[in-house]
C-alpha cells in the first residue's frame, strides 16, 4: 500500500508540473474540441455536515448558501445548476439536459429523474439525411436541427416536488444577482472562445453578440452581465416551470429553432408542453462488497460502468499497481467489451427493447472476462449475445466533452449525483433569452440502418438519443451511502467513471488521490494516454501488447463527495476549473 501512495505523489506532481509536456507526440482527435485549459490546484475539503463539489465556484457557494438556509441536496442542486448555465454556459444549462440520481437517507429510497431531452414529434430518421445519405456530424450539430426539447427544468422541478424543502423562488435568488450584477469570464470560457470550435456560436445572434462583442471573444477576467437570463430565471422562479415551457419564452425557443438560418429545425410549441420528466428505476449491481448504483437507459453510462466493474470483478484489481501497464490493460479490456455492447445495445428503452437484465448477469460478465487476456490486447471486440437481445447493427454517435457534472449531500444525510449537458461546446450556437441551447440530438446514431439491420439508437419521434453521461452512487453493506461521483466527457465519461471507482473501491485511495490519478481511455477504437503524465512513458511497453496508443489531453471533471465515519470529504477534478465546499 505504501507504494501506492509514493506513486500518487509522484503522478500528482508531475500532472502539476509537467502538464504541457509528454513522452510522445501529443494527438487531439478532431472531433474532440474539447480543450486542455491547465491545472487549477485542488485540496481534499473536509466538512461535518453537508457538501457541494461542482465545476466553477460561483456555483458551489450557491448550492453551500442554500444548504446553510437548511434546505435539501435537491434544493442545493437547483441553485446550482442555475448558476453553472450563467458561468459555465458553454457545458450545460437550462436549454439542455441531465440525469439525477436521489437518495433519500429516512425513508432509504434511491430514485433517478431522466431529464434527457427529447427529439420533436415531427422527427424522424431523416432528420440527419440529405439525397439519403447521412450529414456529416460538424454540419449537423450547429443551428436547430440537433437541438432536443430541454429537460433540465422539468426534472429539477420534479424532483423538488417530491424532495425540496426550501421554496422554488429562493432556489433562483444567486444566479439571478450574479446575472444582473455581473460575473467575470473564467480562463477555461474565454479559452474556448478564443479557439472558436463552434461556428454557430460565433456566426448566429444572439450568441455571437454576447460571446464575442465587437466581433472579439471574451476574455478571462472580463466582467459581463445578462440580464435576458435574470430576467427569465425571474418569471420561471414567480411561475414555475410552465414559463418556460409555455408562453414567451417557449415561442421564442421555438422561433428560434425553426427559423434558423443554419439547419432550421421541427421543434414545436406542443412539443415543449408535452415533454415530461420520466423518474426511473436505479440500476445497482455488487462490486467487492459495495453496491454501485447508476442511471438506466437512455444513458449507456450506467450499464457500462456497471459492465466494466462487473468484468474487473474476476481480477484482484487491488493487487494491481495504479498506473501500471497491467492495471491500464485490464481496464482498458474491459472497457472494450462494454463499449461493443453498447454500440449495439444501448437507447433509449421505451422505444428500442434493452436487454439490461441479461447486460449486468453475472453469468454474462464473467464469460466477457474470460476474453481478456492477460498480457495482450484483443482485436475490435464485438457485442456479445445476453439474454433479451434483439438483432441490431452497431453503429456509433458523435458526443462531446462539455458537460458538467455536480455532487451535493446535505445535513439531513440526502445525496444527489447529477450530471447536466448542453452537448457541444456551446451547444447548437442558437441563444434564447440569455441561455444555450443543446445539440443533443446528435447523440443519435446518424444512420438509421447499417449492413440491412436497423440501429437501436437511430433518431424517431419523441425518443431520448443515448448519453454516456454516468452520476453514481456507491452504498455499503448497510445500505449506508459511501460515494458521489460522475463527470464530464463525452462517451469518455464511462472510463473517467470506472477508473474514479476502481481507484477509491479497489486501491482505497482518498478523493483528491483518485481524482488526480492520469487519465486512460479505451473505447474499443485505440488507447488513449493523458499527454503530460506518466502514463505517456507507457506508450512502447503498451504497443508492445498490441495497443494503438495515442497521447493526448484528456479532460475529465470529476466532482465527487465520499461520506466517511468522520464525515465528508470532497474533490474537484484539477482538469477543471470546480471546488468543493460544505459546513
Amino acid at each position: 500500500m505504501k507504494q501506492f501512495y509514493l506513486l500518487l505523489t509522484s503522478f500528482s506532481l508531475l500532472l502539476v508540473s509537467e502538464w504541457a509536456t509528454a513522452t510522445v507526440p501529443v494527438q487531439q482527435e478532431t472531433r474532440e474540441p474539447e480543450a486542455a485549459t491547465g491545472l487549477t490546484e485542488q485540496q481534499l475539503v473536509h466538512s461535518k455536515q453537508a457538501m457541494v463539489a461542482a465545476a466553477h465556484p460561483l456555483a458551489v457557494v450557491a448550492g453551500q448558501r442554500i444548504l446553510a438556509m437548511g434546505g435539501s441536496a435537491v434544493d442545493a442542486a437547483i441553485a446550482t445548476q442555475l448558476m453553472l448555465g450563467l458561468v459555465e454556459p458553454q457545458s450545460s444549462g437550462i436549454g439542455g439536459g441531465a440525469f439525477i440520481l436521489h437518495w433519500q437517507k429516512s425513508g432509504q429510497r434511491l430514485t433517478s429523474f431522466d431529464g434527457r431531452e427529447t427529439a420533436p414529434a415531427l422527427a424522424d430518421e431523416t432528420l440527419f439525411t440529405v439525397n439519403g445519405k447521412a450529414l456529416d456530424w460538424r454540419t449537423a450539430y450547429v443551428g436547430g436541427k440537433s437541438v432536443g426539447v430541454p429537460g433540465v427544468l422539468k426534472a429539477l422541478a420534479q424532483a423538488h416536488q417530491q424532495y425540496g424543502r426550501l421554496p422554488w423562488p429562493v432556489l433562483f435568488s444567486d444566479a439571478i444577482e450574479a446575472a444582473e450584477t455581473g460575473f467575470n469570464v473564467t480562463p477555461r470560457m474565454a479559452k474556448h472562445l478564443k479557439l472558436g470550435w463552434n461556428a454557430g456560436v460565433k456566426t448566429l445572434s444572439p450568441a455571437k453578440d454576447y460571446f464575442y462583442p465587437d466581433g472579439q471573444p471574451l476574455t478571462a477576467g472580463q466582467q459581463i452581465t445578462n440580464p435576458a437570463y435574470a430576467k427569465l430565471l425571474r418569471a420561471i422562479a414567480a411561475e414555475g416551470v410552465s414559463a418556460f415551457y409555455q408562453g414567451a419564452n417557449a415561442q421564442a425557443l421555438v422561433d428560434t429553432v425553426r427559423s434558423a438560418t443554419t439547419n432550421p429545425g421541427q421543434l414545436t410549441l406542443q412539443d415543449l408542453a408535452d415533454y415530461q420528466a420520466v423518474e426511473r428505476e436505479v440500476l445497482c449491481h455488487p462490486y467487492r462488497q459495495f453496491q454501485v448504483c447508476g442511471m438506466a437507459p437512455p444513458s449507456s453510462g450506467g450499464i457500462a460502468v456497471l459492465q466494466i466493474l462487473g468484468m474487473l470483478s474476476s481480477f484482484e484489481m487491488n493487487k494491481v499497481t495504479p498506473g501500471s501497464a497491467r492495471a491500464v490493460h485490464l481496464m482498458s479490456q474491459a472497457s472494450r467489451l462494454a463499449f461493443a455492447d453498447r454500440e449495439r445495445y444501448l437507447a433509449d428503452s421505451d422505444f428500442s427493447p434493452v436487454p439490461v437484465a441479461g447486460l449486468l448477469d453475472p453469468a454474462y460478465l464473467a464469460s466477457r472476462a474470460s476474453l481478456i487476456q492477460p498480457y495482450h490486447n484483443m482485436e475490435t471486440a464485438t457485442a456479445g449475445q445476453p439474454e433479451g437481445a434483439m438483432v441490431l447493427s452497431d453503429a456509433k454517435a458523435i458526443e462531446f466533452e462539455n458537460t458538467s457534472h455536480l455532487s451535493v449531500v446535505d445535513q439531513y444525510g440526502n445525496a444527489v449525483s447529477m450530471t447536466t449537458s448542453i452537448e457541444n461546446v456551446f451547444g447548437s450556437g442558437l441563444m434564447v433569452n440569455g441561455y444555450l441551447l443543446n445539440n443533443q440530438l446528435t447523440d443519435f446514431s446518424l444512420q438509421a440502418v447499417v449492413e440491412g439491420k436497423l440501429v437501436a439508437n437511430r433518431v424517431q419521434g419523441n425518443k431520448r438519443p443515448r448519453s454516456s453521461m454516468a452520476p453514481m452512487m456507491v452504498f455499503d453493506n448497510d445500505n449506508n451511502i459511501k460515494l458521489l461521483t460522475g463527470s464530464p466527457g463525452g462517451s469518455r465519461i464511462i472510463n473517467y467513471v470506472a477508473q474514479n471507482l476502481v481507484a477509491v473501491l479497489d486501491w482505497q485511495m482518498d478523493l483528491k488521490q483518485a481524482v488526480n490519478l492520469p487519465r486512460f481511455t479505451h473505447r474499443n477504437d485505440y488507447l488513449a494516454l493523458e499527454a503530460g503524465t506518466p502514463l505517456a512513458a507507457l506508450a512502447p511497453a503498451l504497443q508492445a501488447m498490441g495497443y494503438q496508443v495515442k497521447v493526448q489531453d484528456l479532460n475529465s471533471g470529476i466532482h465527487a463527495i465520499e461520506v466517511t465515519p468522520a464525515g465528508l470529504q470532497g474533490a474537484a477534478d484539477p482538469r477543471r476549473e470546480g471546488t468543493a465546499a460544505g459546513f
